[in-house]
């Protein structure tokens, strides 16, 4: 306390003049409109950049939430999307909606593309209701099929892997396929089986052909980079540049066909 009453003793004459020069500012304010004026708005100004500020260093801390608010958001218009009857607990033109693909938002933990048979991990289970022959994409196209799963994680088969194989087809024609890899570049996989009657050039979009109960149909792939026909020349294969960074993944989509079950229920079975 003594401090302080040393200090204004020292510096009683220059807080004297803040003082008197403080008050006759205040007054002369006071007493004249554009003064006044002029003050108010350097005041909204200086207010408005402090809120603005704040607000863009809240909004920052804030991105992890708003990014699961908007993902959970992507997952549901996704299932509207690719499903035949729309999305449930909404109706249109009093017709209720049924989804029949449910999305799972998950995170590449790790990823593998240089060799032949690559696989990803990602941090979702069956904890989070996930299971083997789920779909798996990012918001550019198709990523690969769980193929194995335990409580936490799931084993991601790569598009980039030798013993995949996904039903594709050309989206202006439906001209469908079966889409492989080469083992060759991480850019570029396969669509094989595409007859030679097939209208195709370079450029053309390849979609998920929906023939199976992993993808459902029209899932972009990528483009066609060339074709030539096979040995037999009765069919195509074409090259597809992928719409995916292989390399570079990194919030993924997981896919449950809701009907799943009862679509494979339908099929023969060998006695």
């Amino acid at each position: 306390m003594q401090q302080i009453i040393n200090f204004i003793l020292r510096n009683k004459s220059f807080l004297l003049f803040a003082l008197l020069f403080a008050l006759s500012i205040f007054l002369t304010i006071q007493s004249n409109s554009y003064h006044k004026s002029k003050f108010i708005n350097s005041a909204n100004a200086l207010s408005g950049g402090v809120y603005n500020l704040t607000n863009g260093i809240t909004q920052y801390f804030d991105l992890k939430e708003q990014n699961e608010i908007l993902t959970e958001e992507n997952n549901r218009l996704k299932s509207i999307l690719y499903s035949n009857h729309g999305y449930q607990e909404s109706e249109v033109d009093s017709l209720p909606y049924v989804p029949n693909f449910k999305f799972i938002t998950a995170t590449v933990i790790k990823n593998s593309y240089s060799a032949y048979n690559n696989y990803l991990t990602i941090d979702k289970g069956t904890k989070d209701s996930i299971n083997v022959d789920f779909g798996v994409i990012s918001s550019k196209g198709v990523v690969g099929i769980i193929d194995n799963v335990s409580k936490n994680y799931a084993r991601v088969l790569s598009v980039l892997n030798t013993k995949s194989r996904i039903n594709a087809e050309l989206k202006k024609t439906n001209h469908f396929g079966s889409l492989k890899w080469d083992g060759k570049s991480p850019e570029v996989v396969q669509l094989i089986d595409i007859p030679k009657q097939a209208e195709i050039k370079i450029g053309d979009t390849i979609v998920t052909g929906g023939l199976s109960t992993i993808f459902p149909k029209g899932i972009p792939i990528g483009s066609v980079q060339s074709f030539n026909l096979d040995e037999t020349g009765n069919y195509f294969i074409l090259d597809v540049r992928l719409f995916n960074d292989m390399t570079n993944l990194g919030n993924v989509h997981v896919i449950e066909n809701i009907n799943a079950k009862e679509i494979l229920s339908l099929e023969p079975t060998d006695e």
